[in-house]
């Protein structure tokens, strides 16, 4: 059985400006995923960096509101959304709430920083 406590995970600035914590990496946990995931805070007033993926992602909205951008697209996002992000799309997301903006993200094949590009 494997369990890891979010309390747990170190906190560190993503490449898009989020600030996350990885729960799940097959890299660094001897796990048998293909996915990774991740905690994801942007701040009060906040947007994280646009970026890409070579990977889909999807984010599960778990606190806050705010705006999410794939491609030229926009949606506002709440609590219980989730929200598929295709491979290479330019991504990014707005807190416009009060509070910060928390969310699970999924990435399928796992997140590489190789994969990753800030635009």
């Amino acid at each position: 059985m494997f369990i890891k406590d979010l309390k747990n995970c170190k906190e560190f600035v993503a490449g898009d400006n989020a600030i996350l914590r990885e729960l799940l990496h097959p890299d660094k946990e001897n796990l048998k995923l293909h996915y990774s995931l991740a905690y994801a805070t942007v701040k009060e007033g906040n947007t994280s960096y646009r970026h890409r993926l070579r990977n889909s992602e999807v984010y599960y909205i778990l606190e806050g509101k705010g705006i999410m951008y794939i491609d030229n697209e926009t949606a506002d996002v709440h609590p219980g959304q989730a929200i598929y992000i295709p491979p290479n799309a330019v991504q990014c997301i707005k807190n416009t709430g009060q509070g910060d903006l928390k969310f699970l993200c999924i990435v399928d094949p796992c997140w590489q920083p190789e994969d990753e590009e800030v635009v």
